[in-house]
């Protein structure tokens, strides 16, 4: 949909857009590299990275765990300033954000990188390798903000990959974005230290978080992570009134218990309360995780029956096109307000952010 530049079709892009050059995979250019923020200086040439949780500790000439943050002489860069892998524009129900501006556009970048290495990653291809080995565009902020209204997005979306692993580039883009018009979402796995979280809440409108499971064993043994930071995020979002939407992937035998479900429900209503909607999500086989099913209807339709029995009031389904959990309906008066086929609106009947129907407000970014 719309403008697209990825794989074999990027170089087309590239050449067709103005100000914007693709670089092959291996060589090094100036533009992308800017000192990173939030690093601490250690003896010895060292450095601290203090922007997600993993806290890495890098010698001299060496990168990060992301694989896009390297130690020059005691000096902390991101090399994926401006370089952008993947950039398409998508309906913003694709991200997936159901609350916020439904029907408009969002102009999507990544860059390489991540600080996560999930077995089930979609976009393995860009997110688990260094910038050097994939082809990338140069895309300053100011081209980026130009390109999405010239494009009538309403949204720049941060995506793909690993956003916090881009933070430097993803908040200049916010900061031009914001001067241009254009409001900033961000899709991530929440991986990322309290401070610049709190920053990057002053730049961006909206988020969604790739909850991956609610056990910290799924978290060490399939994400190479913890689950903790995450809670922690999402609780720091909701302290910053932060508009947050959830999205939980189901994978058969991983992470797909009653318990699991009904866990993840009752800390949801006790700690975000019952207006975050909860989307959860059909697993398709992919990436390391090739041997496992698709998810059966009928489990995603159990979790969205648990999560509603414990009273949170916009719990969705999605990779289900079609089926009647994708729409939003009014908690009041049960009234379709926003009906849905994929990523496709039907229909709306909210007015200034209240159902049309009952008057309840419904909570979200609506204009």
């Amino acid at each position: 949909m719309g403008w697209f530049a990825h794989r074999r079709e990027f170089l087309k892009a590239a050449a067709a857009l103005p100000c914007l050059r693709a670089t092959a995979a291996g060589g090094e250019d100036a533009r992308y590299i800017a000192e990173a923020r939030y690093y601490e200086k250690l003896p010895h040439r060292k450095v601290k990275c203090v922007l997600c949780p993993r806290e890495c500790v890098i010698d001299d000439r060496e990168r990060g765990y992301c694989g896009v943050r390297e130690n020059r002489g005691g000096v902390y860069y991101t090399l994926v300033h401006s370089r952008v892998c993947a950039a398409n524009i998508d309906p913003i129900e694709k991200k997936p954000f159901f609350h916020v501006l439904p029907g408009t556009l969002a102009f999507s970048i990544a860059t390489a990188g991540c600080n996560v290495n999930c077995k089930m990653c979609q976009n393995w291809d860009i997110s688990q390798v260094r910038p050097e080995q994939v082809r990338s565009m140069y895309m300053p902020p100011r081209e980026v903000a130009s390109l999405a209204r010239q494009n009538q997005c309403a949204t720049i979306a941060y995506t793909y990959s690993e956003p916090v692993i881009f933070y430097e580039y993803m908040m200049d883009t916010a900061e031009a974005a914001r001067s241009n018009g254009v409001r900033n979402v961000v899709v991530t796995g929440g991986y990322i230290k309290a401070e610049p979280l709190r920053e990057l809440c002053r730049r961006v409108d909206a988020v969604k978080v790739d909850l991956k499971a609610f056990s910290e064993k799924f978290y060490r043994e399939i994400v190479n992570g913890e689950l903790k930071p995450v809670l922690e995020t999402l609780v720091n979002l909701r302290k910053a009134g932060m508009w947050t939407e959830i999205v939980y992937l189901v994978i058969p035998t991983l992470n797909d218990g009653d318990a699991e479900f009904r866990g993840l429900a009752r800390w949801v209503k006790a700690e975000l309360g019952l207006d975050v909607p909860l989307h959860f999500t059909r697993f398709h086989p992919q990436y390391l995780l090739k041997n496992l099913p698709v998810t059966p209807l009928k489990t995603l339709e159990r979790a969205k029956a648990i999560a509603d029995a414990e009273g949170l009031h916009y719990v969705y389904l999605g990779n289900v096109p079609g089926h009647p959990a994708e729409n939003t309906y009014c908690p009041k008066c049960r009234r379709v307000l926003i009906q849905r086929e994929g990523y496709f609106i039907r229909g709306v009947h909210i007015k200034r952010g209240r159902c049309q129907g009952c008057q309840q407000p419904i909570p979200g970014i609506w204009g």
